[in-house]
């Protein structure tokens, strides 16, 4: 898991947690698997992310 400052947030992507795009320039989370090779890689809304343990169970935990 790495955070990205909104400085550095150049692109829009797509939150899994939401299914909202997160705009360019909003800081943001990105995260991946611990046995992933980083193609696995997902842009969350901090919000998003730091609710993933109140979600229902899915894949996005």
């Amino acid at each position: 898991m790495r955070r990205i400052p909104g400085e550095s947030a150049a692109k829009a992507y797509r939150c899994p947690g939401c299914d909202l795009e997160i705009q360019p320039s909003t800081p943001h989370v990105v995260a991946w698997a611990d046995d992933g090779d980083g193609d696995d890689r997902r842009h969350w809304h901090t919000g998003c992310w730091n609710a993933r343990d109140r979600r229902r169970p899915g894949r996005w935990r």
